[in-house]
C-alpha cells in the first residue's frame, strides 16, 4: 500500500468517526496525517472540517471562510507538526516499514452553550498523547509516549497557546460559520405534463427552510407532500416539496411555489410558467394569463415571459 492510499484511508475513517461522534453539536475539526518513511516527514497531509465536512467544499465561494483562510489553516497545521516532530516525533522516523502518525485538534460547541477544545495525537490509528487543556499539560496514553510528555510538558507557552486557539479562536471561526447565509437555488420540475410537480430547493444554508403552495393567490395545504431536509455534501442543504394536481387543475388554476429563507432578501416565487418538463420535447406554458405551447427545438410564438 503507497503513502497515499494510507494517508486517505486514515482521513476517510477519521471524517466518519467524527461525524458520527459529534453529528448533535457544531465542530470545527483540524486534521493533519504523515506517514513514513519518507523523506519530507514532517510535511502532512492536512484537511479542516466543518460538522463533518471539508472546509474546502463548504468554502469555495464562501466571503466567511474562504481558501485563502483554509490555506493559512493548513498551514498552521503543518508547522505545529513540525514542531511536534522536533519535540518527540523522531524515534518514528527509525522504525522499520510504513507508519502513521496524525494529529487531530478542534472544538465543539453544543446547543446548551457548552464549548469543548481537544488536542490529540494518535500512531497507527492508536492513542499516542492529548492535551489537556486545563493543566496545559500532555497526558500519555501508554508507555511509549512518556518521553514525548517530558518534552512536551517543558514547553508551556506552546501548550497555554493552543489552550488559548482550541478554547477562544476556534470557537469564534465556528460561529462565523454558523452565522453564514447562502440563498437556495429553486426549480419546478416535472416528469411529464401529468405527474406531480416538484418544488426542488438545493445549495442553502442555515439549514431552516419553507416551502410552501399558493392556489391563486391563496396558501394550499392539500395535495401537498414536504419531504426531509436533506444535507449536500457541500455543507449546505437540500428539500423538495411535491404538488399532485391533474393536468385540467393546473389549467384552470394559478399554482406558484413560495420559498422563504434567511438568505433571500424577500420570498421566492415560482410560476408553474417556470417549471421544467423532463420526459417530453414540448412544455405547456402559462405566461400573463394565456396559455401557449412551446417546442424545445423551436421558437416560442406569440409569447414572451414577464
Amino acid at each position: 500500500m503507497d503513502h497515499s492510499t494510507v494517508i486517505m484511508k486514515t482521513l476517510l475513517f477519521l471524517m466518519f468517526t467524527i461525524h458520527l461522534g459529534l453529528a448533535d453539536n457544531s465542530t470545527l475539526h483540524h486534521v493533519c496525517n504523515a506517514v513514513t518513511p519518507r523523506t519530507d516527514f514532517s510535511e502532512c497531509t492536512a484537511a479542516v472540517l466543518v460538522d463533518g465536512k471539508w472546509i474546502k467544499n463548504i468554502t469555495a465561494n464562501d466571503p466567511l471562510l474562504d481558501y485563502k483562510k483554509t490555506t493559512q489553516i493548513q498551514q498552521r497545521i503543518q508547522e505545529i507538526f513540525k514542531d511536534n516532530e522536533a519535540t518527540g516525533m523522531g524515534p518514528f522516523i527509525q522504525a522499520q516499514g510504513v507508519h502513521t502518525v496524525q494529529v487531530m485538534y478542534g472544538c465543539e460547541l453544543q446547543d446548551n452553550g457548552t464549548k469543548r477544545g481537544y488536542m490529540q495525537y494518535s500512531y497507527d490509528g492508536e492513542d499516542y498523547i492529548s492535551l489537556n487543556l486545563n493543566t496545559h499539560t500532555w497526558t500519555a496514553a501508554n508507555d511509549k509516549a512518556e518521553n514525548t510528555k517530558q518534552k512536551w510538558d517543558s514547553d508551556v507557552v506552546y501548550s497555554v497557546g493552543q489552550t488559548n486557539y482550541l478554547e477562544n479562536t476556534c470557537i469564534e471561526w465556528l460561529q462565523k460559520y454558523a452565522e453564514r447565509k447562502v440563498s437556495p437555488e429553486v426549480t419546478l420540475l416535472q416528469k411529464d405534463s401529468s405527474s406531480p410537480v416538484v418544488c426542488h430547493a438545493k445549495g442553502f444554508f442555515p439549514r431552516e427552510v419553507k416551502i410552501s403552495w399558493k392556489k391563486n393567490g391563496k396558501d394550499l395545504n392539500e395535495n401537498m407532500e414536504l419531504t426531509e431536509t436533506l444535507p449536500n455534501h457541500d455543507g449546505t442543504f437540500q428539500k423538495r416539496s411535491i404538488l399532485t394536481v391533474s393536468p385540467e387543475e393546473l389549467d384552470k388554476n394559478e399554482y406558484t411555489c413560495v420559498v422563504h429563507h434567511s438568505g433571500l432578501e424577500k420570498d421566492l416565487v415560482l410560476r408553474m410558467a417556470d417549471r421544467r418538463v423532463l420526459n417530453t420535447g414540448r412544455r405547456n406554458l402559462t405566461l400573463k394569463g394565456k396559455k401557449c405551447c412551446k417546442s424545445l427545438h423551436s421558437k416560442l410564438l406569440n409569447c414572451t415571459h414577464h
